[in-house]
């Protein structure tokens, strides 16, 4: 049952809308003042709150600009009799979800409520998810080249420079971009990713830049492409180095410029995204040989991340195989399996030609086949070495 503040001064109107919301089944509190609504906002969790503007003590306005300090921010609807679009605006500036004049239309009102709380029960869920996706693409390692990276990360995200990250396949390429991006402030905007390999060399503009209705063959109606859908964020093109000159020379152009044009179009269209690029190839020798731009290069690689290969962190290998082991009985709604250290030894020496990719792939099936505590029998028959 969702949890709703009156704050007003006039006890009519607040016995009025109490009775109204608890028809509606909500549950309802009160406070006579801004003061004492500001007091029970800071004691007790709000869904939603409805507040007058005009009030003695301290006004509606006010109260909605201290309320944004708090941790637990409740929708706000405000209601006035003495309105003005001056007021409405300030008080949407201020982070107001609606503004409604007194006396309030019965219908407008419930229909307000019923989408404001909808909106923080997005929010809610929105913060969940996320914080379940950051602790599931948590950066595991201590080793010191793992630390390099984070090191790193810490510097270049809070900046709008362009990050070149390379590896070898199954580093973990993309949980750097990621992780650049949660730490960067860009945080709250669009993370995009594209697997530039996995996109056949016609559709990679398409897919990039968009296209118009008509544009071709298959184009039924107008598309947006990942630049327009990371506008303000993050777009991550990883395996940059397969992607083909001509879109690359179109890259080029959108980094220079800030501008893209849909395929079928002559119309730009103005972007800001911030581009991280990945890529397990060696540019370098790309260039030499004519598969990639020099100038596009150098567009990219103003920061560079070498992402070390297992091999070469192996004393992280511990902390990887706990954190898989947790994942994957959380995937599965059970508990995580021990291993014994006989096991994490021979694990540690092997080759993981896959890196980490492939070491979360051999704990899934010593999870699955292997014994109730994973000893060193079952690592040689099930690890494929």
């Amino acid at each position: 049952m969702a949890k709703i503040l009156l704050i007003d001064d006039e006890r009519f109107i607040r016995t009025t809308l109490r009775e109204i919301l608890e028809y509606e089944n909500y549950e309802v509190f009160e406070a006579q003042d801004g003061s004492e609504g500001l007091q029970k906002i800071r004691d007790e969790e709000f869904d939603l709150v409805l507040c007058d503007v005009k009030m003695p003590i301290l006004d509606g306005l006010d109260v909605l600009e201290q309320v944004k300090q708090l941790d637990r921010i409740p929708q706000f609807i405000m209601i006035s009799a003495h309105g003005t679009i001056e007021t409405a605006v300030e008080a949407t500036k201020k982070g107001a979800f609606d503004f409604i004049p007194k006396p309030p239309d019965l219908n407008r009102l419930l229909l307000t409520v019923r989408n404001a709380l909808e909106k923080k029960h997005l929010v809610t869920e929105t913060k969940v998810l996320k914080k379940k996706l950051s602790k599931k693409l948590t950066m595991v390692g201590e080793s010191p080249a793992i630390q390099t990276v984070k090191a790193t990360i810490e510097k270049v995200a809070p900046t709008e420079a362009r990050v070149l990250i390379t590896g070898q396949n199954g580093t973990g390429k993309e949980l750097v971009a990621h992780w650049i991006h949660e730490k960067s402030k860009r945080q709250e905007k669009p993370y995009v990713a594209v697997n530039c390999a996995a996109i056949p060399s016609e559709l990679i503009e398409s897919e990039l830049f968009g296209h118009e209705k008509g544009s071709f063959t298959s184009a039924h109606k107008q598309r947006l492409g990942k630049f327009e859908q990371a506008d303000g964020g993050t777009l991550f093109l990883d395996e940059i180095g397969d992607m083909s000159l001509t879109a690359q020379s179109k890259v080029l152009r959108a980094l220079q410029e800030n501008l893209i044009t849909r395929v079928g179009s002559d119309k730009d269209i103005k972007v800001d995204v911030r581009v991280i690029a990945a890529t397990n190839k060696d540019l370098k020798k790309e260039i030499e040989e004519g598969k990639f731009r020099e100038d596009l290069y150098h567009r990219l690689s103003v920061i560079l991340i070498q992402v070390p290969p297992l091999k070469d962190r192996k004393d992280d290998i511990p902390l990887l195989l706990n954190k898989f082991l947790e994942d994957i009985a959380q995937e599965n709604g059970s508990l995580p399996k021990k291993i014994t250290e006989e096991a994490i030894t021979y694990l540690k020496g092997l080759p993981w030609t896959g890196n980490i990719r492939e070491l979360r792939n051999v704990v899934e099936r010593l999870v699955i086949l292997g014994e109730p505590t994973i000893g060193v029998e079952d690592v040689k028959k099930y690890a494929d070495y």
